[in-house]
């Protein structure tokens, strides 16, 4: 498979404990990015573990390696979007996934996720590992 992915939290903490699965879907020859909200909670969640001082430098390893995409103006528009659509629907997701799928959305990428959650939104590319 062939592309451009967005790793959600889950994958990343996959693929930082050796889940063959995430290793073998990042080794793909696939484009590889994070988003501003996974960094913060990959980041929060070194902070409030046991290891933060090994946790922080295995993070800032990781991130040097990946391109870590912002927000703009065009998120928001895909941001208010999917949360319009998932309340008419009646269905809801954690706040920060939505902003996760709005740059996946924006962006043309594929999410990678263990979080089914995401199929919920249209025009999402999702795939759960």
């Amino acid at each position: 498979m062939s592309g451009s992915l967005l790793l959600d939290t889950n994958a990343v903490i996959a693929l930082f404990t050796g889940e063959p699965a995430a290793a073998e879907r990042f080794e793909s020859d696939d484009a590889v990015f994070l988003c501003v909200h996974v960094l913060g909670e990959l980041r929060y969640g070194a902070l409030a573990s046991s290891r933060v001082v090994e946790n922080l430098a295995r993070l800032e390893r990781f991130t040097a390696l990946i391109p870590v995409l912002p927000c703009d103006a065009e998120t928001v528009v895909h941001y208010a979007d999917i949360r319009f659509g998932l309340r008419k629907g009646g269905k809801a997701i954690p706040e920060n996934d939505i902003w996760i799928a709005a740059i996946a959305r924006q962006r043309g990428l594929t999410l990678l996720s263990r979080d089914s959650h995401f199929h919920q939104i249209a025009d999402l590319d999702v795939e759960t590992f």
